[in-house]
């Protein structure tokens, strides 16, 4: 990782790494965000406890990943970061990063060596190595498949406590510069928490390994979902449960397959490995009892008919309804593992009315899948429609409340500068190493 580390970003998951970094790795630390309303709290909170912040666990089992220690450098905003750092670690939302590279003093980066990308989505390796080519085109751009696992505030304002709910038993890790050394201390780190961190051919691969691509979408970009959203009153519906306490039907799982295989072409057209999405969803995301789903049925789930994988993917959310490996209680009833509450938009600290993380980043995703899949000549109708479904609730919303303060979050947003971005780095590859884009 290199002996001096800046974190971006002022949410728990920056905590949570700012404290691995330190005590995990033994780096200098820095961390530095935007000077918001948000980040009012976090930063006088650091203030107050001399720069030090601490990491507590729910389970006995993630305590590796809990500590105490004090950040070296804290900057509050970005324009104000300064000094040598050999590594930067973008602990923002994807949709952000171009925003927070531009915002960053340029200078910055001239010594920067690797550049660690913590939940990007697909595409965004490419995003960042287009944008610093100017000024550090040798930087080792690292993306994770995902963050290592579930971390939020201790209390209910931001402060330098967080604690960490849930930590990933498997993550995916690829790089610009392929099997380096730093990939390398990042293996090893992951092994001694207990992580497994798999190295893909491609920082791109290592992107297509992430669950929110292939179900978040067809979850929350359907009419059932977001009438929920966009109510003005708590919503009373779940995401992951059947119709009507949730929006999964059968049509839902047909969008969610069908959405699938239009990313599965996309990366057939990049070369790139497929994605079981049935074994994946198994055993990466969470398993279930093998009396539910078979390993034959989990193994076999491509070469099976569509409405077969429709069909098996049906079963797998039933049987997720409950924990199936949780303890019964008294009257034999399991942990209700899909209650999880649709959230309602609301209003924001700056008085803004606002959507919240899950569709916004999701809107971002598919976008951006949207405009490499055009740029690859690949049709995808379900993500197409998806994307008007989701375009013309924000439209109506934004008429309805027109004259109130509205987020960003409510534009119906282009993204054109990002995909040009992907996509001129992809062409630059095309052309050096007459990569796979077959049909252009």
């Amino acid at each position: 990782m290199g002996k001096r580390v800046l974190v971006i970003g002022t949410g728990p998951v920056s905590v949570q790494l700012c404290m691995l970094a330190k005590e995990q790795m033994g780096c200098e630390v820095g961390i530095a965000g935007r000077n918001s309303v948000r980040s009012e709290s976090f930063f006088q909170s650091l203030e107050r406890n001399d720069h030090h912040i601490c990491v507590s666990v729910q389970n006995r089992e993630n305590e590796r990943v809990q500590g105490t220690c004090r950040v070296d450098h804290v900057f509050r905003g970005l324009e104000t970061i300064g000094g040598n750092w050999d590594t930067v670690v973008l602990a923002v939302t994807t949709d952000a990063y171009l925003d927070v590279l531009h915002t960053i003093p340029r200078d910055v980066f001239r010594g920067v060596q690797s550049i660690v990308l913590v939940s990007p989505t697909f595409g965004s390796n490419r995003l960042v190595k287009h944008d610093l080519s100017d000024i550090q085109p040798e930087a080792e751009i690292i993306s994770f498949s995902t963050y290592l696992g579930d971390t939020r505030w201790m209390e209910k304002e931001p402060s330098h406590h967080v604690v960490t709910t849930a930590v990933k038993k498997r993550l995916y890790i690829g790089s610009t510069h392929g099997y380096s050394e730093i990939v390398q201390s990042l293996i090893e780190s992951g092994r001694k928490l207990g992580i497994e961190v798999v190295r893909t051919p491609s920082p791109l691969e290592a992107e297509t390994r992430n669950i929110s691509l292939y179900v978040h979408p067809p979850l929350f970009m359907n009419e059932v979902t977001l009438k929920e959203i966009f109510a003005d009153r708590p919503s009373r519906k779940y995401v992951y449960k059947l119709y009507p306490e949730g929006p999964i039907t059968q049509h839902l799982i047909r969008d969610m397959l069908a959405q699938w295989q239009e990313m599965m072409r996309i990366l057939e057209k990049l070369g790139m490995e497929r994605v079981n999405l049935l074994r994946f969803m198994t055993d990466d995301t969470y398993p279930v009892r093998e009396e539910s789903l078979s390993r034959t049925d989990i193994e076999g789930f491509e070469q099976l008919e569509t409405i077969h994988q429709e069909y098996l993917l049906y079963i797998r959310y039933t049987s997720l309804l409950i924990d199936p490996f949780s303890t019964p209680d008294e009257a034999g009833r399991y942990f209700d593992f899909s209650a999880v509450p649709i959230r309602s938009m609301f209003r924001n600290l700056e008085g803004e009315l606002d959507i919240p993380r899950m569709p916004k980043e999701d809107y971002y995703r598919i976008k951006i899948i949207q405009g490499i899949a055009r740029f690859l000549d690949v049709q995808c109708p379900t993500i197409d429609r998806q994307i008007r479904t989701y375009e013309k609730k924000l439209a109506e919303v934004a008429a309805a409340y027109q004259g109130q303060k509205l987020s960003e979050a409510f534009r119906i947003r282009s993204f054109h500068k990002d995909i040009k971005g992907i996509t001129g780095q992809m062409l630059q590859e095309t052309n050096r190493n007459d990569f796979i884009l077959q049909g252009r």
